[in-house]
């Protein structure tokens, strides 16, 4: 086995290996949500570094911090609940738990978070009870949400980015105890993924609430004529200062204002749900559903398939038995003209051949024998010859 010297490099391959299946315990968390407000929990990497066992210590430390990836999931389930996301955009940065509770979601929610060390395989793990509240002072009735595109969804998380970004609402707002309702990116609304170009960002929605109603300068952003401007693709007018730029830049165009006193509760509105039942309760189909014929269905998916094959039976069919003659004859007439291009050829062969045989000019010196392979005998072209070596064929000249 090998051993670790002080401040060497070189570490026991099986505590290595076992290392990776002893998970590190961290206490559990108690942590509170409220309905309607945003809920942010910061996985510092500190803490679970501190946890790692000391057998990925006794080695010297890399110069930068290791790579540490969470898995965030409820106990005992597969996935985080619908309302609670997770991000971390590479392994050398910050984890973050955020999202907005709803009122379906009051009671209390156990988290397993699970750290894993890249460079030691170690993990270690740390469960959070989320206790999730009602709102003490119940649900803001005015809610804004805009789209900061010069932002990604984990660089607003923080608290300090969270207060500017809630100081130039509340200068265009004038309103005080704005709250943020909830922080989305904008990939999760259906946005594209930028280009890979500096200073490209993804966009994230912020819905700010309030329970004193709009201003102005928020409704004249609503106005007919901005959402004229928007289709034309140009940015709405603002009548008051925008006090976003330069920090945050706003699509006016995408600006949802939410004023839910307006919803009358009275009206029976249908509501489509997530397909989810509750727990303990079971589906119960409506009962007045009127009967239905599924006749015409049943032609148009086995009797016009079976159609449309017998047509095309007879078509080959026709093609094969009434079309031949024609297809014979064509390919008769196809064989005639080959066979008179190749007579065309040899007869032109032929008077070639017999006009070279008439001809009374001397042969070339190129085409004259220069050396006789069955006699040795070595005849000079220059000098004449016993016979016209013009009259003589080629393959008698070299005998």
């Amino acid at each position: 086995m090998w051993t670790e010297e002080s401040g060497g490099g070189v570490q026991n391959p099986l505590v290595l290996l076992f290392s990776g299946f002893l998970d590190a315990i961290l206490p559990v968390l108690q942590l509170r949500a409220v309905v309607g407000e945003i809920f942010l929990h910061e996985l510092e990497r500190e803490g679970f570094e501190d946890a790692f066992s000391s057998s990925t210590k006794n080695y010297e430390p890399p110069p930068i911090p290791p790579p540490i990836t969470f898995h965030a999931k409820l106990l005992d389930h597969p996935d985080l609940p619908r309302w609670l996301r997770y991000i971390q955009r590479t392994p050398f940065q910050t984890g973050y738990l955020y999202g907005s509770a709803t009122s379906k979601d009051i009671g209390k929610q156990t988290v397993e978070v699970t750290a894993y060390e890249r460079y030691s395989y170690e993990t270690v793990r740390q469960t959070m009870i989320i206790s999730i509240v009602p709102s003490p002072d119940g649900e803001m009735p005015y809610q804004a949400d805009f789209l900061v595109k010069n932002w990604n969804v984990e660089e607003v998380l923080p608290t300090d980015i969270q207060d500017l970004f809630r100081q130039a609402v509340d200068s265009m707002w004038e309103q005080e105890g704005l709250t943020v309702v909830n922080i989305t990116s904008a990939l999760d609304r259906g946005g594209r993924v930028p280009l890979p170009i500096e200073n490209r960002k993804e966009g994230v929605y912020i819905k700010m609430g309030s329970k004193d109603p709009f201003t102005d300068c928020l409704t004249a952003a609503k106005s007919p004529d901005n959402l004229y401007r928007c289709k034309l693709e140009q940015q709405p007018v603002i009548t008051c200062y925008d006090s976003f730029s330069p920090q945050f830049t706003i699509d006016w165009c995408n600006l949802t204002l939410i004023d839910l006193t307006k919803i009358n509760t009275t009206e029976t509105m249908l509501v489509y749900g997530d397909g989810v039942l509750e727990d303990g309760s079971e589906f119960n189909p409506p009962e007045d559903a009127s009967d239905r014929s599924f006749f015409d269905d049943f032609l148009l998916t086995l009797l016009l398939p079976f159609l449309l094959g017998l047509l095309l039976c007879l078509l080959l069919a026709y093609i094969m038995c009434c079309r031949w003659e024609g297809v014979h004859k064509r390919d008769m007439k196809t064989s005639d003209i080959q066979m008179v291009h190749h007579h065309t050829i040899h007869d032109n062969t032929e008077e070639l051949r017999e006009m070279a045989e008439t001809r009374d000019v001397p042969r070339p010196l190129s085409t004259l024998p220069m050396f006789n392979v069955r006699t040795g005998e070595m005849i000079n072209p220059l000098q004449g010859s016993r016979y016209d070596s013009a009259q003589v064929p080629l393959i008698l000249a070299q005998q």
